[in-house]
């Protein structure tokens, strides 16, 4: 599952947190798998502000988490800012693919 977010910004939008519930039901049935939080950016900007970014975006998504009773220890965060793009044009729909936060079942 992945969240996505608005040009500049890591906070969540009202699709984001419906999603990040469905999220957090799942991982209360299942306590015993830890995940991994991907936060990515679009391919504008510099790295090390994409990197920032993607880390304010994984963050967020804990956050919202943890707030909902997900234990913390069970949540990691790692920034791919630019470096990973799930969309490789050079276009508005293909930059809005890219601003996201993935979340990965860490095994």
């Amino acid at each position: 599952d992945r969240v996505f977010f608005a040009t500049n910004e890591s906070v969540l939008t009202t699709a984001s947190r419906e999603t990040l519930r469905k999220q957090a039901a799942w991982l209360r049935k299942n306590s015993n798998i830890n995940v991994v939080l991907e936060g990515h950016a679009d391919e504008r900007g510099t790295r090390e502000y994409n990197l920032a970014l993607g880390e304010r975006r994984a963050f967020s998504v804990k956050s919202f988490l943890v707030s909902l009773g997900i234990e913390e220890s069970r949540i990691s965060v790692i920034s791919y800012g630019k470096e990973k793009p799930q969309s490789l044009n050079d276009n508005e729909s293909s930059w809005a693919q890219n601003r996201t936060a993935i979340t990965v079942i860490n095994q």
